[in-house]
């Protein structure tokens, strides 16, 4: 995973935690449920750049096995 791909997903993790926790304290149920969507968003992008990763590592090995 890219460094610039982790900071993004880990950024939405933790400012979907935060307005998760104010909507929690404040009893706003609607900036609560946008913060658990931000924060699956997050989880996504973890899982996503995990994918593009493991993609991309299957290709490298592919083209090493055509070269030999």
């Amino acid at each position: 995973m890219s460094l610039k791909d982790k900071a993004d997903s880990t950024k939405d993790k933790v400012s979907g935690k935060a307005k998760e926790v104010e909507g929690k304290a404040t009893g706003d149920k609607a900036r609560e449920a946008q913060g658990k969507g931000q924060g699956l968003l997050g989880k996504a992008k973890d899982k996503i750049a995990d994918a593009k990763d493991a993609v991309k590592d299957t290709v490298d090995d592919l083209k090493k096995k055509s070269d030999k």
